[in-house]
């Protein structure tokens, strides 16, 4: 049964009735328009004013009432028999009401769950229900020590039910939260409305509203008893997040009164890159209403050819670097041809975060205001980076230096990667790191570390471990060396040098000294050889294919790809090389051509380490057979890739039989059928490479993740004649 039936309890009443989820739903409201309008409107099976016949054989009852009037219908049902009935609310404000209930039962009772849906409109009232009201929004409970698992589980599968997202935290947490991003908007929505309103000017003010008025103020066409409600049983978050929106706001005045241009583009940047990626930084936490999660799958569907001209978008490991060393650098640097990817957008905002402004991206340009070496500031909370290990391990280094404290967590994928490879020669060097179990994320990182300067013997090839030393070594007291047992890419020196900082580099040793300073450039960030690796495969095994990419980055670090096609007999043209800001680029024409299966050689692997997926791809193609050794790296990536890509292989009908550090490959027939890519970008791509030789569609699972290193991927492969297509499903 539910008592109050306002727009949230009249829709929890009707979306259960409507979903045939119980024999009978009850309605108590003491309104006598609600009461006769409640059933007509297919709100509840019965309507009461009599809270006593109302919980009369309640399996469940809800309290849907403000906030301020709950205690007294506690107190009513605290004098009744409720029976074993669960016992729940939809109240906003958490504390209020669990102190509400104890005081009403003396206790709280094991039955009890609180609960809290992010859901509304600026309607009320029973005319305003709708049983659909809560699909694919977030219900927040607050559980505590003594609720009973049996009633939360009876709680979360009805609101499941109602193809709601249900979540849990604690309850002073909630409270918190919901103060910042729900009880805060609506109170400067209420207070902007009612200062305008009283301008004398004010039907001029209201008649020329644009759509951004209209739309911040909608809020205040809401419930004003209930708000007024929230803001009293709320009053200390509420008063806490008012205090910080106050002190910004003042900063934000002074800024206007001076004229400084810096600070009001700082805000604007920040706050506009946070509105536009809120459904990244929260995907672990999301507490905001309307976050709709999609899995997206691939379908690829075999034959075609690969023609025309194609540019891939810009390398992302220089574009992480451009953001890391733009922000250390003094002045103000241009970037071109940035990836607008979720990895890359992850550094940038954790510099955002770190009160460096930056300037978009838009259409791969990005301007940033460098700080300097010493100028980075705390940031206000963890620092999220999403799926990019490469941004947790290179900041891991740049942080470990720094006078604050920072924590770096990332997506469910990140947080299994090992990150101990860094930790461990960065507390050699006087860091202070915290990591979780086996070294995996999250780090924390204690500020005010005095590093000294090391030489470094790396125990196996990894650019990001070198970098991160680098760049750590940038602060540390003396000199910073690392040798590395094989040639790994170099971007990170090649960088620094173009930000006018001096790199020693002897043999396979990399040197830096502390003492010098970053000063801004220009950048123009090549087409990514790691994403055009996809292409040059596809080129490779269709027949009658002729593809041109343009302007690749061709670091010699990176090559690893064109030099392993060429090995099995690929037709791969290196044309036009020319330097753009220190970085080798070139044009690659591929025709396709048979291959043949090869023993990769082992000087090879470091080079190819991203592009192995692909080849894999290519070696199934191949005639013969295909051996990889000395890769073991490629089993702590997004995912296990030998595993993923040997099992997606084997389903596709492929003789491919993984090895602790490789994989052996048995070139074949592809077959049609469905793969797995384990939430890993490179996986899906690959697999829709291998469409092309397939004998039936391939059906990819888990593609989301392409959008972090490849965001138009569908699109280009559809334009150069590979037939992949996506499929949604929420």
């Amino acid at each position: 049964m539910v008592i109050g039936l306002g727009l949230i309890g009249g829709s929890f009443a009707r979306g259960i009735r409507e979903a045939g989820l119980a024999d009978e739903v009850v309605g108590c409201d003491p309104d006598s328009t609600t009461q006769r309008l409640a059933r007509p409107l297919g709100v509840v099976d019965v309507m009461t004013g009599d809270l006593a016949e109302a919980v009369r054989g309640a399996d469940l009852i809800m309290l849907a009432v403000p906030v301020m009037a709950m205690e007294n219908v506690l107190q009513q049902l605290a004098t009744l028999d409720l029976g074993q009935a669960v016992l729940t609310d939809v109240g906003s404000t958490k504390g209020a009401v669990v102190n509400a209930v104890e005081r009403a039962f003396g206790r709280i009772p094991a039955l009890f769950v609180p609960g809290h849906p992010i859901a509304g409109s600026e309607r009320s009232g029973v005319e305003a229900a709708r049983g659909d009201l809560f699909k694919r929004h977030k219900v927040i409970l607050t559980p505590l020590e003594q609720t009973s698992s049996q009633a939360i589980a009876m709680v979360t599968q009805l609101w499941q039910a109602l193809d709601a997202d249900v979540e849990s935290m604690a309850v002073a947490d909630h409270d918190e939260v919901l103060a910042a991003t729900s009880h805060l908007p609506h109170l400067l929505a209420f207070s902007l409305v009612d200062t305008l309103a009283a301008r004398s000017e004010n039907l001029e003010i209201f008649r020329y509203a644009a759509g951004g008025f209209r739309d911040f103020t909608r809020i205040a066409g809401s419930d004003p008893v209930m708000w007024r409600d929230v803001f009293l049983a709320n009053r200390d978050a509420v008063l806490r997040s008012l205090d910080a929106f106050t002190k910004d706001l003042s900063r934000l005045r002074a800024a206007v009164e001076e004229r400084d241009a810096n600070t009001l583009l700082g805000v604007f940047t920040r706050a506009k890159a946070a509105r536009e990626h809120f459904s990244t930084i929260l995907a672990r936490r999301a507490y905001m209403e309307s976050m709709q999660t999609t899995s997206i799958n691939f379908i690829a569907s075999p034959g075609g050819r690969v023609q025309g001209r194609a540019r891939v978008p810009g390398d992302k490991s220089i574009s992480h670097r451009s953001i890391m060393l733009g922000s250390l650098a003094d002045g103000v640097t241009e970037v071109e041809g940035f990836l607008e990817g979720e990895d890359s957008l992850a550094t940038l905002q954790a510099f955002r975060d770190m009160g460096v402004v930056i300037e978009g991206p838009h259409h791969g340009r990005v301007t940033i205001h460098g700080v300097g070496l010493n100028g980075l500031k705390a940031p206000p909370g963890p620092l999220y980076l999403g799926n990019s290990g490469t941004s947790m391990r290179l900041l891991s280094g740049l942080l470990a230096a720094q006078m604050f404290d920072t924590t770096l967590t990332g997506d469910a994928s990140l947080s299994r990667r090992p990150m101990g490879r860094v930790a461990k020669p960065l507390r050699e060097m006087g860091a202070r790191i915290e990591t979780a179990n086996e070294g995996r994320p999250p780090l924390r990182i204690t500020g005010d570390s005095k590093l000294m300067g090391m030489d470094y013997v790396m125990p196996m090839a990894s650019a990001q471990v070198k970098s991160c030393l680098l760049l750590a070594g940038l602060y540390a007291a003396g000199r910073t060396s690392v040798t590395e047992p094989a040639p790994t890419r170099d971007h990170t020196e090649r960088m620094l040098r173009g930000f006018g900082y001096p790199v020693k580099v002897e043999g396979s040793t990399v040197t830096v000294e502390p003492g010098h300073r970053l000063t801004a450039c220009k950048i123009d960030v090549p087409a990514d050889i790691s994403s055009a690796a996809f292409f040059m495969v596809a080129a490779s095994i269709a027949e009658g294919s002729d593809l041109l990419l343009e302007h690749v980055g061709i670091n010699p670090t990176r090559i690893g790809v064109i030099n392993i096609l060429r090995a099995m007999g690929g037709d791969l043209e290196v044309l036009n090389e020319r330097e753009v800001g220190g970085e080798p680029v070139a044009d690659i024409r591929v025709r396709y051509a048979p291959l043949k299966g090869i023993e990769i050689p082992l000087d090879q692997v470091p080079l190819a380490i991203d592009e192995f997926p692909v080849l894999f791809v290519a070696a199934a193609c191949a005639q013969g057979r295909t051996v990889l050794r000395g890769a073991e790296e490629l089993r702590v990536k997004e995912s296990d890739r030998i595993q993923v890509m040997a099992d997606g292989l084997q389903a596709l009908g492929i003789r491919a039989e993984p090895t602790p550090d490789g994989i052996v490959i048995d070139g074949g027939t592809i077959h049609g059928g469905r793969v797995d890519s384990h939430g890993d970008h490179r996986i899906a791509m690959s697999f829709s490479v291998a469409s092309l030789r397939a004998t039936g569609d391939v059906h990819i699972a888990d593609c989301a993740n392409v959008a972090t290193s490849f965001p138009d991927f569908i699109g280009l492969a559809q334009s150069v004649g590979i037939q992949v297509r996506t499929e949604e499903h929420a």
